[in-house]
């Protein structure tokens, strides 16, 4: 953490409670460790590890540890898939077949429209939950060969965009269009065209080596009767490696964070378009509840008038999560070594505890000064629609309907572009953000007269 985080007494109170609070989950649940990160923007502006990574040699658990991250991985593909199809090299309503012809899963009605990569990235395909194999049971993760040659005995369970049906089958899928599309492994293409460019270097798509000495000991479940966890078997996730295979650490992880609430570009090159972050982010299918759904990859959630992007993740020993909120600029990651290690809860209380008063304790920008020529503009407009009242506050230029019960609910703040006119801003989709309105003068006395606001004007009242 920097100095001017370090400083800040209601952020350091934060980080107090949170680590008194892990410190006693992790007794009281026998716990083996965990890592955890926050991101404000462009910066890991805190991290920090409990426990253990390995309790046997009391090896203690860092932001550098490196876990198994599981579906997290999804997220790569999902960006890889993207980046693709910014270069042409793919669509994402191109039908799976077109790229995998020996995709031939019948669906379950004869009627039934093509699996898209779309459908792949919404898991809106229908698809079964896994590849034909029992995996999750005995360890063995088919070859993509195998996936291959067992498709074609498998069915879709519904047809697409029927309903919200996860599927690790599906990323698997979709990291075989990378690979098809960019005539390069899967592995080595997120190696080479996301993770060299935003600096992972303690990050692995091809299996780690269950040795590695940065590697966190993966814990079973802490079971009744039983004071020890059983170490979990390590696996090789094969072809399923674009849904589950990734490891990586927290401070690698944050850097992927602080893409993803960046611009797409990253040391002067650009991963994404702006626009395509933005794409991923956004919603793409709604659950019934309204409260969650998902993106291009992402998981969505909405929680206390926030929204959260991201995605969890669960191997044999290992439960991981990511999460985002776009809108305050700020990530979180928890990483656990333990098949009970919950790091939702982890991620909550830190959204709850300590991301406020680091967005807080953030620099202030300078006080807006307003333009002492502003006051030309200030008044009453009306039209047949209504009235318009516009006012300097706070060191902007604003306007607001003077007759609603809230009139700070509905505000246009007004950004200067050039002589008379301003680029109106607002929350409110109604109230033609981002569109040019101009404030007309006479000729003769140098008085405002109306707003010209599109094709449309709004007349100054008299008195005035």
């Amino acid at each position: 953490m920097t100095n001017h985080w370090q400083e800040n007494t209601a952020v350091r109170s934060g980080l107090d409670l949170f680590a008194a609070w892990v410190d006693s989950q992790r007794a009281y649940k026998n716990l083996p460790g965990l890592a955890a990160g926050v991101v404000v923007g462009p910066e890991l502006v805190w991290a920090q590890g409990f426990g253990y990574a390995d309790v046997a040699r009391q090896i203690p658990a860092t932001p550098d540890t490196i876990y198994r991250i599981a579906s997290i991985t999804k997220l790569f593909t999902a960006v890889a898939i993207l980046q693709l199809r910014d270069q042409g090299k793919l669509q994402l309503d191109d039908p799976v077949a077109s790229h995998l012809p020996w995709f031939n899963m019948p669906g379950p009605t004869a009627n039934a429209p093509a699996i898209t990569i779309r459908h792949l990235l919404t898991h809106t395909a229908g698809l079964p939950r896994e590849a034909a194999f029992p995996y999750w049971t005995d360890g063995q993760f088919p070859t993509l060969s195998q996936i291959q040659e067992s498709v074609g005995q498998q069915v879709t369970a519904v047809p697409p965009e029927t309903r919200f049906k996860y599927s690790n089958l599906g990323l698997s899928l979709a990291g075989a269009i990378v690979a098809q599309a960019a005539s390069l492994p899967y592995e080595a293409y997120v190696q080479e065209h996301i993770l060299r460019p935003l600096g992972m270097s303690s990050t692995f798509v091809e299996t780690i080596d269950p040795h590695h000495e940065r590697l966190a000991v993966g814990y079973g479940r802490r079971l009744p009767g039983r004071l020890e966890r059983e170490i979990m078997p390590f696996t090789d996730c094969q072809g399923i490696t674009p849904a589950a295979n990734m490891a990586t650490t927290v401070s690698d992880l944050a850097r992927f964070a602080s893409f993803h609430l960046g611009d797409g570009a990253v040391g002067g090159h650009r991963l994404l378009r702006q626009s395509t972050l933005r794409e991923m982010q956004r919603v793409h299918w709604l659950n019934p509840d309204w409260q969650s759904g998902y993106g291009l990859g992402f998981s969505i959630t909405r929680q206390k008038d926030k929204t959260y992007i991201g995605h969890g993740g669960a191997v044999l020993g290992y439960r991981t999560l990511l999460r985002l909120c776009p809108a305050e600029g700020t990530a979180v990651v928890v990483l656990t070594n333990a098949d009970d290690g919950d790091p939702l809860a982890y991620v909550d209380k830190l959204f709850q505890w300590v991301v406020p008063p680091l967005l807080a304790a953030r620099p202030s920008a300078t006080p807006a000064q307003p333009d002492l020529a502003w006051q030309q503009y200030v008044g009453k407009y009306r039209d047949a629609w209504g009235d318009m009242q516009i006012l300097i506050q706070n060191g902007e230029l604003l306007a607001l309907d003077p007759s609603q019960p809230d009139p700070l609910l509905a505000t246009i703040r007004f950004i200067p572009v050039a002589e008379h006119t301003f680029r109106m801003e607002s929350e409110n989709g109604f109230l033609s953000p981002d569109e040019l309105a101009i404030f007309e003068v006479d000729e003769g006395d140098g008085r405002v007269t109306r707003i010209r606001l599109g094709n449309t004007y709004i007349e100054r009242m008299a008195g005035w």
